[in-house]
C-alpha cells in the first residue's frame, strides 16, 4: 500500500468532503492526484446513490426561501429515509439550496415524469415541424426534436436543470451528492413557488 500524505488526504477532503478512510483510497486508486481521485469519490459516490434510489423515503422537512424583499417566496418539501438525517447540516443545507434554486429559475415541474404528455407532443411535434420547415428530411427532424425536448426539460424540471452555482452539475446531480455522504434516499416531493402579484 502506497504511503499518502495527510496533507494530501486534508486537502481533498476539504475539496470533497469525503471521509479519511475513502480520501486515503481515492488517491492511491489515482496515482496520489487530487483532482483524478476527487472526481473517483463523485462517480462512487453516485453510483452508491443510484443504488439508494428505491429504498422509501418518509421523513424529510418543508424548507422556506423568501427573496425581494417579500417579491418572491418557496416553498419546498424533501424527503429522506429517518428524522436523524433530516436534522443533519448537509440535508438542511440542501433543502436550502433546492428553494432557492427554484425562487431563482422558477422551474414547473420536479421531474420529466410530471411533465403532462400532452405539453410533450405538442412541444415534439412543433420542434419537428420547424426542423422539417428548414428542409431536414423527417428522421433527422425527429433526431433534432429530441435534442430540443431534453432542453426544454432543463427548463422547467428542477431535477435537470443545471445547477446555479454550478452549471457543470445538474441539481440530481447535487442530490445524489448528497445521498452519498448522509447514506439515505432523498427525494424532492413537490415545491410551490409565490411571485407578488404573478
Amino acid at each position: 500500500m502506497s504511503k499518502v500524505s495527510a496533507q494530501l488526504v486534508k486537502e481533498l477532503r476539504e475539496k470533497t468532503g469525503a471521509g479519511i478512510k475513502d480520501c486515503q483510497e481515492a488517491l492511491e486508486q489515482n496515482s496520489l492526484q487530487v483532482d483524478k481521485a476527487a472526481d473517483w469519490l463523485r462517480q462512487k459516490g453516485i453510483s452508491r446513490a443510484e443504488k439508494k434510489a428505491d429504498r422509501i423515503t418518509a421523513d424529510g422537512a418543508i424548507g422556506s426561501y423568501i427573496h425581494l424583499g417579500g417579491k418572491v417566496g418557496v416553498l419546498i418539501e424533501v424527503n429522506c429515509e429517518t428524522d436523524f438525517v433530516a436534522k443533519t447540516d448537509d440535508f438542511k443545507g440542501l433543502v436550502n439550496e433546492l428553494a432557492l434554486q427554484v425562487a431563482a429559475m422558477k422551474p414547473d415541474y420536479v421531474s420529466r415524469e410530471e411533465v403532462p404528455q400532452e405539453t410533450l407532443a405538442s412541444e415534439l411535434e412543433g420542434y419537428k415541424q420547424a426542423a422539417m420547415a428548414e428542409g431536414k428530411p423527417a428522421n433527422i427532424a425527429e433526431k433534432i426534436a429530441q435534442g430540443k425536448v431534453d432542453k426544454f426539460f432543463q427548463n422547467i424540471c428542477l431535477l435537470e436543470m443545471p445547477y446555479i452555482r454550478d452549471d457543470s452539475k445538474k441539481i440530481e446531480d447535487v442530490i445524489k451528492e448528497v445521498i452519498a455522504k448522509v447514506g439515505e434516499n432523498i427525494r424532492v416531493k413537490r415545491f410551490v413557488r409565490f411571485a407578488l402579484g404573478a
